[in-house]
């Protein structure tokens, strides 16, 4: 049984509308990698959303490279890879997992970090394994106690894995929390005191700040503009006014393509109601049962949902219009798609 049901409507998307666009050879800064035996239980934090573990229960390499493969026949992609983020992971079998497909697949990877890692354990083990460019960081291990609506950039993040970061230069790609997501001053406060505290490592602010509606963005972007180093991925973001606004205050070489993979891998399309991202799939796609009273899911009937393919093509597409709005041209696609992410995780 094939991975993925690639439709002739998929095909002819792929065709006609992203391959003219994408460079051939192109850098996906965000994919998991695991295996179910790293995870048996898999648990989610309280108040957290549950849809994006519908779509697999593990996703090894050779699920990850089929993947790609299937999705992008005419194109080579480098995936940087990092393991699952739930809160029950695995977290030292999952990282020695992705540094040894990282290594044998000539990949970049990041570290999976908890808060509770020691600082000298985590530069040691980055030092060790050369593969990890630096670290993912999730607000799923933020202390428990924490309500997940209150949850702040240093509650997982802490100040000393910065300071490890920042010394050697490395990465750090964060997925930020609270219900107004980049829009949050809290968010968006420390986003400018991590570039100014911490000038020397690389922070990468994952989906747009999770900035998924045009409410989701607030003062935030007015906030940061005069930043000089952050960089924004666009990884499951289908937002292209969004991507039009980030694009335009800091330019093409902030900019960088990440799939989130396996979950983008799953067919949607989304569309915003009342500041409130909904994800449309096709009916039957999953359970009912899983997804009944999900805020977030909606089912759509066949014929219609025979027009909706890959939730990665509607976001690759998004940035082609996004692009084409702002007059970009093929020269800032290959930055946003590769050179960007080349010089950032030291693909050669």
């Amino acid at each position: 049984m094939a991975l993925l049901d690639v439709k002739p409507y998929d095909k002819q998307y792929y065709e006609e509308i992203l391959k003219p666009f994408l460079p051939q050879k192109f850098i996906d800064c965000h994919t998991h990698v695991w295996l179910m035996e790293h995870d048996p239980n898999k648990t989610l934090r309280a108040g957290t959303q549950n849809w994006p573990g519908l779509v697999a229960k593990e996703n090894s390499i050779e699920d990850l490279l089929e993947t790609n493969r299937l999705l992008f026949p005419d194109n080579t992609v480098i995936s940087t890879l990092y393991g699952d983020c739930a809160v029950s992971i695995n977290r030292p079998a999952v990282n020695a997992y992705v540094a040894k497909k990282a290594i044998e697949n000539d990949f970049p990877a990041l570290y999976l970090c908890h808060p509770d890692t020691d600082p000298e354990e985590l530069e040691r083990t980055i030092l060790e394994n050369p593969v990890f460019k630096g670290i993912k960081v999730y607000l799923q291990f933020a202390p428990g106690y924490i309500p997940a609506d209150e949850i702040r950039i240093y509650d997982f993040l802490t100040k000393e894995h910065l300071a490890v970061c920042d010394k050697h230069g490395w990465v750090v790609q964060l997925h930020i929390a609270r219900p107004k997501r980049l829009a949050d001053p809290v968010n968006y406060i420390q986003l400018l005191e991590i570039e100014q505290n911490y000038p020397n490592l690389q922070l990468i602010v994952a989906h747009l700040g999770r900035a998924y509606a045009n409410e989701d963005v607030g003062d935030a972007l007015d906030y940061l503009k005069n930043t000089e180093k952050t960089v924004w991925d666009f990884t499951a973001n289908t937002n292209d006014w969004v991507m039009e606004q980030v694009l335009e205050r800091f330019g093409s070489d902030r900019f960088i393509y990440g799939s989130d993979f396996p979950i983008f891998r799953m067919k949607s399309r989304r569309t915003v109601e009342n500041g409130v991202y909904i994800n449309e799939i096709p009916q039957g796609q999953f359970p009912y049962e899983s997804i009944k009273g999900d805020a977030h899911m909606r089912e759509i009937p066949y014929p219609e949902a025979e027009k909706i393919t890959f939730f990665i093509y509607e976001e690759m597409n998004a940035c082609r219009l996004a692009c084409q709005r702002l007059g970009l041209g093929k020269e800032d696609v290959e930055k946003i798609f590769y050179s960007n992410s080349a010089r950032i995780f030291g693909v050669k």
